[in-house]
């Protein structure tokens, strides 16, 4: 099956006419702490290269972009704008998301210089994120006691996996520690049957795009694995977005 999705030019390095203002503290922005999200926001942003406009306290702003996010390390990596500096300490992280939509951050870290670069350093990726605007669909916990769930052939072998969230972009799996190991991220599960409740079942190609060890009570060790979706069918579209419809009417 032919993946459809295109892969976005990346823009050329910051400018100062690309700076983001700071989202106004009365602006009526919205949280994002779903580690799924955030990782997958500044993925999108590293892709695309977009501009990251950067606050340091006591320090004009400085211009930069995402070079790469690491979900093993929980960091992310920026490249500073040329003869550009950074101090250590509190800074604010600001970039837009398209349109009118913005995303903002802080971290108050020592940054790692990259070795062999002296223009690029590390940080931790934030524990929560403010979106204005946000245009990304919020992902929706899937219902108790319903029949949710992946299932899908990977190398000749079956694997039928829980279904802990969905929305219209995407989906969270459940997975043992074992099921986990062979779906690392970046790798492509093509012809993926969803179900999303008694009676509807969709058809979708996913990308893995991160995965948190995480332990329950009943279960003991498992792994959330989040999946974008790639490559999607119009007619399966539609009906997806009539589930995800369907869950929030019910709330």
């Amino acid at each position: 099956m032919n993946d459809l999705a295109t892969t976005p030019m990346r823009k050329g390095p910051p400018k100062l006419t690309d700076a983001v203002d700071r989202i106004p503290a009365k602006a009526t922005a919205h949280d994002m702490t779903d580690a799924f999200q955030i990782f997958d926001t500044l993925s999108t942003l590293a892709q695309t290269g977009e501009a990251v406009t950067v606050y340091p306290m006591g320090q004009d702003f400085v211009m930069a972009r995402i070079d790469a996010v690491d979900p093993d390390r929980r960091s992310f990596v920026l490249d500073l704008a040329e003869d550009s500096i950074l101090a250590e300490g509190k800074a604010v992280f600001t970039a837009s998301l398209g349109g009118n939509a913005k995303i903002q951050f802080e971290l108050d870290a020592n940054w790692s210089i990259v070795p062999g670069r002296s223009q690029v350093v590390e940080l931790p990726l934030p524990e929560t994120c403010k979106v204005l605007n946000r245009r990304a669909e919020a992902r929706l916990e899937t219902p108790l006691g319903g029949s949710f769930g992946a299932r899908f052939t990977l190398m000749g072998k079956t694997f039928e996996l829980a279904l802990y969230d969905f929305s219209c972009g995407g989906v969270g799996l459940r997975a043992t520690p074992g099921q986990a190991d062979e779906l690392y991220v970046g790798k492509k599960l093509e012809g993926v049957e969803l179900e999303l409740g008694p009676s509807l079942t969709i058809q979708a190609d996913l990308e893995v795009r991160l995965k948190r060890p995480f332990r329950t009570f009943l279960l003991g060790e498992q792994v959330q694995i989040g999946c974008r979706i790639s490559n999607i069918s119009m007619v399966m579209k539609q009906r997806l977005e009539r589930a995800v419809s369907k869950v929030q009417m019910k709330r």
